[in-house]
């Protein structure tokens, strides 16, 4: 029997998402681990349990412990953050262009700076100019790219990308899944590194 792969789900307007994107690729190596990048909206499955927004906009308690939380665990894991003018973020032409991109070598290092984008630079990445520039500075053809990512195979393939997530009862971001397995938050990286290793 095949080995099931190391799924990495993430939302590109999610904080904890931000820090495991910081800090998965340097553990993976350390572990011998291949990740298998799969990036999804929450939107929709947030929309399903009757929430608008993220909870950690609907509920103030919960968000205001989440930004702290944030602050604590960059400085905790040396990692460059700054609290963004706009939350959530529209991430889904980032998303759009990563799952088509999925397999290149360059999509990690795009994955990165995007999220950088949001939560370091504070710029909107909804912004089709600020995924342009990202992509110009790894040398990608961002012209092309961009227009395969709005066309309607893009659409329909992040529709049933985020579908998956659902189906496999991903409720947040980031989602380790190994198989059956799902481990959510960035708290449980180093379990789900864990977890794979145990099980090959």
């Amino acid at each position: 029997m095949n080995k099931p792969g190391f799924e990495f789900w993430f939302d590109f307007a999610s904080t904890y998402s931000y820090l495991s994107v910081c800090r998965i690729e340097d553990l993976a190596r350390k572990e011998g681990i291949s990740i298998e990048w799969k990036p999804f909206l929450l939107g929709p499955i947030f929309n399903s349990q009757g929430w608008d927004t993220s909870p950690f906009n609907i509920y103030k308690a919960k968000g205001e412990y989440m930004w702290r939380d944030i602050e604590r665990q960059s400085k905790k894991f040396e990692i460059p953050f700054n609290n963004p003018s706009q939350f959530p973020r529209n991430g889904l032409l980032a998303a759009r262009v990563a799952l088509a991109s999925q397999s290149e070598d360059w999509c990690p290092e795009f994955i990165s700076r995007v999220f950088s984008a949001n939560f370091v630079e504070d710029k909107d990445i909804a912004d089709e100019e600020v995924i342009a520039s990202i992509l110009n500075s790894l040398g990608m053809d961002a012209l092309r790219i961009i227009a395969q990512a709005k066309s309607q195979d893009s659409k329909d393939e992040l529709r049933l990308q985020t579908q998956l997530a659902a189906d496999k009862g991903i409720f947040g971001a980031p989602s380790f899944v190994i198989g059956k397995e799902i481990f959510w938050g960035n708290d449980r990286l180093e379990d789900a590194f864990s977890w794979y290793n145990k099980h090959k």
